[in-house]
């Protein structure tokens, strides 16, 4: 008989190993297989759900790294040929600016909606042009093909403060963030506007599901993704849901979600939820690869923190928004991931005048031993990175070793 306060109707907790927990993580987020074989970007931007885009280039620019992690015969050249070739994904703003799988596109309706909404309530996106300049914008986009802000001469007026721009360039964002824009192309990682009707397809364009379906795709897609999470955790994969919908959504399954205990790396225990074929993917899930891989500081796996030191004790921040004094590791510091363990973490830049790849810092994790294996990994990893960035020789810094000591 169930205890007090316990209905017949609820469903005890499938325990699941700190261990476990780890292998479906990397499994779901693609890093669990060795990054060799064979490339189909499309299946494996689909798989990752979306990329973020960063501008930052201290070997190579987040979104190329990313993909580079999971496929190294992935090169920088590709993904622009997705975007603007192919149309095989469209960009725009989950948590951050990021490409998106194209058939994905009607889902992602309601998220230009609730954008637009959003950016109308900044306090810097006041000074954009108004109506009359945002249709003469697209009316030059219609008549002599895609545009970035550069085509473009509007001035900044009264004081000028660390987030203002030109009111053409704040125009331009929000008419992307409400979906009226795309972008076409990028050059440099400049970034050209065309009209949504002469990018996006007109099947995807066309179809409008139900805000009900979008909410529902949304979180059951992120909770595939992730193999199990909290409300929270399904609420933060897109950004494109409320925390409420994201409850309401939970709440609203019923038995379609299975209730999971999760060891984390502090051996304490958090009940999340999980899809229905979870125990399926706890035998099925491949124990990941024993390479050790430089991971970028935006990769997926990362770039949850509290999800990233929940499961794998690994406490990381990014630090280049840090003033230099206050640092604790460095600029643009990588994690490094050894099996299904964070051993490490190294800073590395490339200098493309000199053609070399820079060790400037290394330091493994409390508990880690460097070993003689390990460090042989490691020059494996940035000879591979190496030929990423079309760098000749790996540099090692004196004293870039002192983290180990």
């Amino acid at each position: 008989m169930p205890g007090p306060g316990i209905k017949v109707t609820e469903r005890a907790p499938l325990r699941i190993s700190n261990r476990d927990a780890r292998r479906l993580w990397l499994d779901g987020q693609g890093l669990a297989e060795t990054p060799t074989g064979k490339l189909n970007l499309d299946a494996l931007i689909k798989q990752l759900g979306f990329v973020q885009l960063d501008t930052i280039q201290v070997v190579a620019r987040a979104h190329h790294h990313i993909l580079w992690s999971r496929n190294q015969n992935y090169r920088e050249p590709m993904l622009n040929k997705e975007l603007a070739h192919h149309r095989n994904v469209f960009e725009h703003f989950t948590h951050d600016a990021s490409v998106i799988p194209m058939d994905f596109y009607p889902m992602w309706q309601r998220q230009f909606r609730r954008l637009e909404a959003k950016v109308r309530k900044w306090e810097w996106h006041r000074g954009m042009l108004d109506a009359d300049g945002r249709n003469h914008i697209k009316d030059r986009i219609r008549d002599e093909g895609p545009l970035c802000t550069k085509a473009f001469d509007t001035k900044i007026e009264g004081e000028k403060k660390m987030w203002s721009r030109p009111p053409h360039k704040l125009a331009l964002d929000y008419m992307w963030y409400a979906g009226e824009l795309s972008t076409s192309h990028r050059e440099n990682f400049t970034k050209f506007y065309d009209l949504s009707e002469r990018v996006i397809p007109a099947e995807h364009l066309s179809n409008v599901p139900s805000d009900e379906i979008q909410v529902d795709w949304l979180c059951s897609s992120a909770l595939q993704r992730m193999a199990f999470g909290s409300e929270g955790d399904i609420q933060r994969f897109w950004d494109a849901v409320s925390n409420a919908e994201a409850k309401a959504w939970v709440s609203a399954q019923g038995s379609k979600l299975v209730p999971v205990e999760i060891e984390t790396a502090d051996r304490g225990c958090l009940t999340v939820w999980a899809p229905e074929d979870i125990e399926t993917r706890l035998m099925s899930s491949p124990s990941p690869t024993t390479r050790l891989r430089i991971l970028n500081p935006f990769d997926p796996v990362a770039r949850d923190r509290a999800r990233l030191k929940r499961l794998f004790g690994f406490d990381y921040t990014v630090e280049m928004f840090v003033p230099a004094a206050k640092r604790q590791w460095g600029y643009y510091v990588y994690p490094l991931l050894e099996g299904d363990r964070f051993v490490g973490r190294i800073e590395v830049k490339a200098d493309r005048k000199a053609g070399t790849l820079r060790v400037l810092n290394l330091w493994c994790e409390p508990k880690v031993k460097w070993t003689e294996a390990r460090a042989t990994k490691l020059e494996a990893e940035l000879a591979r990175m190496l030929r990423f960035v079309w760098l000749e020789q790996v540099i090692w810094e004196p004293g870039s070793q002192n983290g180990l000591l």
